[in-house]
């Protein structure tokens, strides 16, 4: 091979690898783009969650494609937080760890297991106590809400666009929900399904109330404004007797978190007053096999307390 056939060779090989490499960063700022497009369109149908930077991302990825991963992220959706699976995930087991540990050091090692489990419980319990006080808001904007969709639909604007409508009055959640419900109709989504994703999310005798009427005045072309006149009103009375029922319970409410904290106060008090009481006590079969029947006889308390106490209006 003669030295000019050689610098031609060389010369192809140089402006093919410019081109390919042109091309390739073309490509990756072509598919950076649309990724960004991608997820500025799922977070405005709140699939993907916007704001700070998110940690603990592969762990996050991994748990979303599990079963326990998709419902802990439809439930952290009814929550209104702004955390992922795999965030809340490694909390929990902080927290479950810490529990552990505190339990182990300040009672007995036989309670640093239950201490653990007791994490667990708080967490799920603190999802459930952010999910419930979210459709309480939430109820409480439903006569507002009701309001301003027959405002808008007896001024003449459609449906669809009376929920959008609402949504950039009233604040939230009620304005983040129907935001989302707004952006699901914008890309296609029917006014059954936007509607029926956001009664599973908040669920509440309310809100299914509300979503029927609209989606059945959409389907038979019904008088939508009376309807939802007559349900305003009816909002309101059920808002003003759900605060009465409430307020008569809160007592009964203290009381049932008070049970568990005097159980669990006890035993520290024991082992304030004689050091290693608890380890003596949880050191043979029996003295185990007291303190688990003694921490069930305390959550079957503080359930039956909660359902007694319970009225559905």
């Amino acid at each position: 091979m003669d030295l000019q056939t050689l610098i031609t060779l060389t010369t192809g090989i140089t402006l093919l690898t410019c081109v390919l490499a042109v091309a390739g960063l073309h490509s990756y700022a072509q598919g950076k783009a649309q990724r960004a497009a991608l997820v500025d369109r799922l977070s405005q149908t709140g699939q993907i969650p916007v704001g700070r930077r998110r940690r603990f991302r592969n762990l996050d990825r991994r748990l979303r494609r599990t079963q326990l991963g998709k419902k802990l992220e439809l439930r952290l959706a009814a929550t209104g937080l702004d955390i992922t699976p795999g965030e809340f995930f490694v909390y929990m087991l902080a927290t479950v760890v810490g529990l552990w540990m505190i339990g182990q050091a300040a009672l007995a090692p036989f309670f640093g297991p239950l201490a653990g489990l007791l994490g667990i419980w708080v967490a799920v319990q603190f999802l459930n106590w952010q999910r419930q006080k979210r459709i309480e808001k939430f109820i409480n904007q439903l006569p507002e809400l009701s309001r301003i969709l027959a405002n808008a639909t007896q001024a003449g604007l459609a449906l669809r666009t009376a929920i959008g409508m609402a949504a950039e009055e009233l604040e939230a959640p009620a304005g983040e929900e129907l935001g989302k419900v707004s952006a699901q109709l914008a890309v296609g989504a029917s006014l059954d399904d936007a509607l029926g994703e956001l009664a599973d999310r908040l669920p509440s005798r309310e809100l299914v109330v509300l979503v029927t009427t609209l989606v059945l005045s959409n389907r038979a072309g019904g008088q939508v404004v009376g309807a939802l006149r007559n349900l305003t009103e009816t909002l309101e009375e059920r808002k003003e007797t759900r605060r009465e029922v409430r307020t008569q319970l809160s007592q009964v409410s203290m009381t049932s978190y008070a049970v568990p904290v005097l159980g669990v106060g006890s035993l520290f008090l024991m082992n304030g007053v004689k050091d290693g009481a608890l380890d003596r006590m949880t050191g043979s079969p029996f003295g185990q096999a007291a303190v688990i029947i003694a921490f069930s006889l305390y959550a079957v308390g503080f359930i039956l307390i909660r359902r007694l106490s319970r009225i559905d209006v």
